[in-house]
Parts: C-alpha cells; sequence; structure tokens
C-alpha cells in the first residue's frame, strides 16, 4: 500500500489575502538566514524567515494591485517583482532597505508572469508580455535596452501570451524564449533572431502553465482542462507531443521541475498539490491541505538535498511548507 501523504512541515499565515507568486532564496552559505518571498492579491511582497516562520519584511511598492511574479537576481538583496499596476520593481533590500531603485512600465493587462535569465555577472534578460495584445518583448537588465519584440507571424491567431520561459538549451547557447499562448498552444523563439522557431498545439484551452527542462530538452503545461502536456525538442528544434497525462480534476494554476529534475509539482484549481516523478511523470503524491485554489508552487534552491522544501501559495491566504522526497 502507499504511504498515506505528509502534514505539511509548517504553515505561514499573516499575508491577510490569497498568495499569487512564491520565491526562495535558501542557497546561500551559512549563516545566512533563508527566505521565502510571497506576492499577494493586496500588493504585499512578504520577506519569511524559514527559521524563525516569521516575516521579516513587508514590501509596498505596487499600489496595493496584485503582486503575480516575484524573483531574485543574483542573491537575495536584489528582488524583481511584476503586479497588477502594470509594473515591474527592482529592488535593494540589502542592510534593511526596502527601496524600489527602478521599475519598467509593462502596460500589459494580463496576468503573464515575467522570465528572467542570467545572461552574464550583473546582467540578466526578461522576458515580459507587450502592450500589443500578441507580443512579448525582451529586455536587458538593469540598463532596460530592448532586446527584441517577438511577434507571431501574420493570421497566426495565438492570443495573448499566458506563460514565459527563458532558458538556455545548453551552457554558452543563445537564449530561447518558450511561450505559452491564448489559444493551446506552445512556441519556441529564437531571442537573438526575433523568430519562432517552432510552434506546438498542446491544449484546447489557454496554457495556464508551463515548465522546461534543458538537459532532457523536455517540457510540461497544464491548462484549465484535465489534461498535463509532456512535450520535447528535437535536435532540428522541433517542438513534439512526447505524452500527455489525464489529471482527476480539471485546472492547473502553476507547474515547477525540481532544480534536480528528480520530481515535478502542479499547483490544481482543485485545492490540491500533485507531485509527480519527472522521467515517467509517475504520480507520487496529492498534498490536501489548503481550503480554496492552489495558485503557485516553488521548491526552494537549498544545497543540501536533505533541506529541500516545497511551498504552495493559496486563495486561502496561506502558504504550506512542504518537506517531500527530499532525498530522491
Amino acid at each position: 500500500m502507499a504511504l498515506p501523504p505528509p502534514d505539511p512541515k509548517f504553515v505561514l499565515r499573516g499575508t491577510s489575502a490569497p498568495v499569487h507568486t512564491l520565491h526562495f532564496s535558501c542557497g546561500g552559505p551559512e549563516p545566512d538566514i533563508p527566505l521565502l518571498f510571497s506576492g499577494s492579491e493586496n500588493g504585499f511582497i512578504h520577506v519569511w524567515n524559514l527559521k524563525t516562520h516569521r516575516v521579516d519584511a513587508a514590501l509596498d511598492g505596487h499600489g496595493r494591485k496584485s503582486v503575480y511574479c516575484v524573483e531574485t537576481m543574483g542573491g537575495k538583496d536584489r528582488l524583481l517583482s511584476q503586479g497588477r499596476d502594470q509594473r515591474i520593481c527592482l529592488w535593494d533590500l540589502a542592510e534593511g532597505r526596502t527601496s524600489v531603485t527602478d521599475s519598467v512600465f509593462t502596460e500589459h493587462v494580463g496576468f503573464c508572469r515575467c522570465s528572467l535569465l542570467k545572461v552574464a555577472q550583473g546582467r540578466w534578460l526578461m522576458a515580459m508580455a507587450a502592450r500589443s495584445l500578441e507580443e512579448v518583448q525582451i529586455l536587458e537588465l538593469p540598463s532596460k535596452t530592448s532586446v527584441c519584440t517577438l511577434k507571431p507571424e501574420v493570421g497566426a491567431k495565438l492570443g495573448m501570451p499566458m506563460c514565459l520561459k527563458l532558458r538556455q538549451l545548453s551552457c554558452g547557447s543563445q537564449p530561447v524564449l518558450l511561450a505559452g499562448y491564448e489559444d493551446g498552444s506552445v512556441v519556441l523563439w529564437n531571442v537573438s533572431m526575433g523568430k519562432a522557431l517552432s510552434q506546438l498545439s498542446c491544449h484546447q484551452e489557454p496554457v495556464m502553465s508551463l515548465d522546461f527542462d534543458s538537459e532532457k530538452a523536455k517540457g510540461i503545461s497544464g491548462s484549465s482542462e484535465k489534461v498535463l502536456s509532456i512535450w520535447s525538442l528535437n535536435e532540428q528544434q522541433n517542438l513534439q507531443v512526447y505524452k500527455t497525462h489525464e489529471l482527476v480534476n480539471a485546472g492547473i494554476s502553476d507547474i515547477t521541475i525540481r532544480p534536480d529534475k528528480k520530481i515535478l509539482a502542479t499547483a490544481g484549481w482543485d485545492h490540491r498539490i500533485r507531485i509527480f516523478g519527472w522521467k515517467k511523470l509517475k504520480p507520487l503524491a496529492v498534498l490536501d491541505y489548503h481550503t480554496a485554489t492552489v495558485h503557485c508552487v516553488s521548491f526552494s534552491d537549498h544545497s543540501s538535498p536533505r533541506d529541500r522544501l516545497l511551498a504552495a501559495g493559496s486563495k486561502d491566504q496561506r502558504i504550506s511548507v512542504w518537506s517531500i522526497y527530499a532525498q530522491m
């Protein structure tokens, strides 16, 4: 018989609003304090101390509009956040500061999270949904220089970009962007050439979330349907459906593959977190704690496997933190 799923290791309360995004920063040398950043519907970013399970700081930079993306940039003192105020903010948190140092006005009204890729020391690429509904803009940070705008071919009718992932397919290779669209397609873009390399119809409904494993050249996406789509990238840079997995209940808000590429987690509209083995998409566990839609899931970047955590943020205003298959 399968073992019953565990309870959360601990639960973080106090956001006073639904939680839409989570990001760990735990990979620093000891005695660095492991942190979890959360972004909420009320516009606040909370910095959680994972030793005390309390909030170290509450950041307010999005005019009380929902925050739906938070990422660190090369250390826990440099933070990027994105909100429904159509702004992407850069923060300096060193020495207890809580100040926005720069921002980008996106003019995008949807809820497509931006994506970051480090390309050199202190230099990043950022992909974000642009003002024109179907376009994605690539900027270099911190200079905010425009690299390119990715526009679908005339008549392509992809709809709005819904989710973005910047990746390098191999060490030192040119960056690519995987974008999931409103029509259910996933498109692979060559960023330096500014053109689409491949398009794949994965879902009947908008692609809500995707993740990509550069080592295996394989990705996964979810939508409002009851299907996870797993797809691969061949040597000719063509996307092809690898397999599909039928879910018990419809609706996936978020998908993330653990950094070691062993397992993945999905955030479900059915209030549940599901864990799968990444190699064969074998279902491993259903984590049933939340009382409303789970909006986001995130794995920690601890350097030691035994410390690894999974966090989930929900409409029920709680963040559940789990220690699951840490040694796998």
